[in-house]
């Protein structure tokens, strides 16, 4: 796994006011500070834009470097693929990047194995983030296999699976502004259907005792040495109920028992809402590169 990737395994923090204070008071060698750059606009109504140009890419970490306040930022990731920019110009600036010690590594987000290779071909790629979690495991087959082939670390968003296995919107209720209440797992029917999965998962948390949140970050840890879930929280009790799912020790067959307790084939409602299908690595190629003669 790249060096990048190899201290602490979570917690991650996003910085605030505060949080870049903090920053400035602690040796900057023993912090890696990650980032990204890519969505330009999001909204539900008129889309989501995307842009991995050169110029953006550019103007995106210098941006962040002043924001920050820092001379340089660990791992930048491109969060989301430009599919009508060629990923050999987006990671051609990147390079420029590591090479002026702006950045020192490069990670990508939901990007298809395609592109992954030919990014990886421009430069080393670092760290791959995709969505990985009990109910969500469509990248075990390709996007798993390619990043050991080639060396990238995997970096799980969501391996909560949105919050659903910390108990959101079965024992929580979801905010009315939040992306889950248009997400199709978390509707009607679906829910049902898979609140049922929850309090599987709840019941066999008893037997590691442990909570479901912390069973289910386990299994996505034991993946391998190789894997960094990046749980999301805004509560210090929960982050702090993260850190302690490190103290599960799973078998093979403890971590068998969990992925057989949430069959795929019982998971009700597609991964992403209608509108950003498009956005996940399944549709995340790029044009190819125009050879000079």
């Amino acid at each position: 796994m790249a060096e990048a990737q190899q201290s602490v395994k979570f917690p991650r923090v996003k910085l605030g006011t505060q949080g870049l204070e903090a920053l400035k008071q602690l040796p900057r060698e023993q912090v890696q500070l990650a980032t990204k750059f890519g969505i330009v606009k999001m909204d539900l109504a008129a889309g989501i834009a995307i842009n991995g140009t050169p110029e953006y890419v550019r103007a995106s970490v210098e941006a962040s470097l002043r924001r920050l306040d820092v001379e340089y930022i660990d791992l930048y990731y491109q969060h989301r693929v430009d599919t009508k920019t060629p990923i050999e110009d987006t990671m051609g600036e990147l390079k420029r990047l590591v090479e002026e010690g702006k950045i020192k590594y490069i990670g990508l987000s939901e990007a298809s194995p395609e592109t992954i290779r030919r990014a990886h071909s421009v430069h080393p790629i670092t760290a791959v983030q995709m969505e990985w979690s009990l109910w969500t495991r469509d990248i075990e087959d390709e996007i798993v296999p390619l990043c050991r082939e080639l060396g990238i670390g995997i970096v799980p968003y969501s391996p909560l699976a949105h919050g659903f296995f910390g108990g959101r919107a079965v024992v929580e209720s979801v905010p009315k502004n939040s992306l889950l209440a248009i997400h199709p797992r978390f509707q009607g029917q679906n829910l049902d259907r898979n609140k049922k999965l929850y309090l599987k998962i709840e019941k066999l948390a008893q037997k590691h005792g442990c909570t479901p949140a912390q069973l289910a970050l386990a299994w996505v840890l034991h993946q391998g040495d190789d894997v960094a879930p990046i749980p999301g929280t805004t509560k210090i009790k929960n982050l702090d109920s993260n850190i302690d799912a490190l103290r599960l020790k799973l078998t093979e067959e403890d971590s068998k028992e969990i992925t057989d307790t949430i069959p795929l084939s019982e998971i009700a409602g597609t991964r992403a809402p209608d509108g950003f299908s498009h956005l996940t690595w399944k549709f995340a190629n790029t044009p190819t590169k125009e050879k000079k003669i």
